[in-house]
């Protein structure tokens, strides 16, 4: 599965991802905020990561910052199961921070979950991280209940983390449609440029769900 947005592109991990992986990941302010991620990471971790067979009801992306050039993986957003629930994670390379590309991807995510046939999604972010807190809230998401401790990989140790949920996708990606949809197909772009296969054209391929 794919998606578009204003800025990204939405694909896939694959293997010749791993070196750019390891270069965008490979920062300890960003791993120790990530439950499954070890540090330090490396390209072991990366080939490990991209072996991963996904769920095709839980997928997870590789964001591709769009450009009319080479494109560059900026981070990594996605859905997975955890204990029963559908939990929602992502995060950004550091030189990408603060311009709003982990909200709209996460916004993009939950639209592609939507899509999925998912209607309660789950999140968490530690207690020392409030800015994925803030990222959470501006998508709508409220504090599920008290504080729990998770293990992080990257810490190894565990961390206090607030509990968040979204109870009715439909009704809060209804309330968000003033910000801006996405599109989602289910095969890849026709055309790309280069190695980092930015879009030269979507064709007609694409489903509108915003």
């Amino acid at each position: 599965m794919f998606a578009r947005t204003d800025r990204l592109l939405l694909r896939p991990v694959w293997n010749e991802d791993a070196a750019v992986l390891v270069k965008a990941i490979s920062d300890e302010a960003i791993v120790r905020n990530l439950a499954n991620a070890p540090w330090p990471y490396t390209i072991k971790d990366a080939k490990e990561f991209i072996a991963i067979d996904h769920d095709k009801r839980t997928p997870n992306f590789m964001l591709i910052r769009r450009t009319n050039g080479i494109s560059q993986l900026i981070g990594s957003c996605g859905i997975a199961k955890f204990n029963d629930k559908i939990e929602i994670g992502y995060w950004i390379a550091r030189n990408h921070w603060g311009l709003g590309y982990a909200t709209e991807a996460a916004r993009a995510v939950l639209e592609v979950a939507y899509s999925l046939g998912h209607t309660q999604i789950y999140a968490g972010y530690f207690a020392d991280n409030p800015v994925s807190g803030h990222v959470l809230r501006k998508l709508g998401f409220v504090q599920s209940g008290s504080i729990v401790s998770r293990y992080s990989r990257g810490r190894d140790e565990k961390v206090d983390m607030i509990p968040m949920l979204i109870n009715d996708l439909a009704k809060t990606l209804e309330m968000n449609e003033r910000e801006g949809g996405c599109n989602i197909m289910m095969r890849p772009p026709a055309y790309y440029d280069s190695y980092y296969h930015d879009e030269k054209s979507f064709g007609a391929t694409f489903k509108t769900v915003a």
